[in-house]
Parts: C-alpha cells; structure tokens; sequence
C-alpha cells in the first residue's frame, strides 16, 4: 500500500510540474553588434535592431536603456506576438571626434531577460 501510495505521489508530481512550465517569448535578433564605420561630426546615427519572437508567448520590452546620455532608444511598445516581429532604434549623438562603443541594455519578459546591443564606429 505505502509503496503505491509513494508511486502515486511522485507520478502526480511529475504531472503537476510538467503542466507549470511556463510559455515564454524569446529574442532573435538578426544582429546584435552594428558597427557605423566613420560617421561625420554633429551628425547623430542611427540603427533599427531588428527581432522576431521565436518563442511562444508574447514578449514585452519594458526599458531599453543607453549607457550614456549620448545615446538614445526607442523600441516596439506594443507585445510582440509569437512569430511576429518587433525593432529597437539606437540613436548615437555624433558630438565628439574619436572611435565610440556603445552599449543599450534591454529588458523584458523572455527567456533572456536581459540583453545588450552595441554600436560601433569612429566619428570624424
């Protein structure tokens, strides 16, 4: 009786485990590092960071923070659907001469919740 008991125990467990897996949305980026090349002084540059959600439930960016206040973004609002695509621009305020990095970090409810896009290059 105690062994069926046990049995039955542990196959309910397996069962109410397997039904509390979460769907959950997932970034596909077709890139996640742009490089400008030489861009001109005082000219701000820009980059559309195109995704599709490759998993199975919407995902949702809730900040996409620049690391510096030479930069800007701004990003799909709206859920993204399973399937669906979405796009992050990054806007880089060309003021200073000399090669920049920098980074953007994105924050949302996927498998990944936390992702960093760079862009690149050298003003002139």
């Amino acid at each position: 009786m105690k062994k069926a008991l046990g049995i039955l125990t542990v196959l309910v467990a397996i069962i109410g485990f397997t039904s509390m897996a979460l769907a959950i949305g997932e970034f596909r980026f077709e890139k996640e590092t742009h490089d400008f090349g030489s861009i001109p002084q005082n000219k701000p540059a820009s980059y559309d960071f195109k995704f599709s959600n490759t998993g199975d439930a919407p995902i949702i960016i809730t900040e996409v923070k620049p690391a510096c206040g030479c930069s800007v973004a701004e990003f799909t609002r709206t859920p993204i659907k399973p399937g669906d695509s979405g796009v992050i621009t990054v806007t880089y305020n060309a003021a200073a001469t000399g090669p920049f990095t920098k980074q953007f970090t994105v924050k949302s409810n996927t498998k990944t919740p936390i992702k960093t896009l760079t862009v690149k290059g050298s003003v002139d």
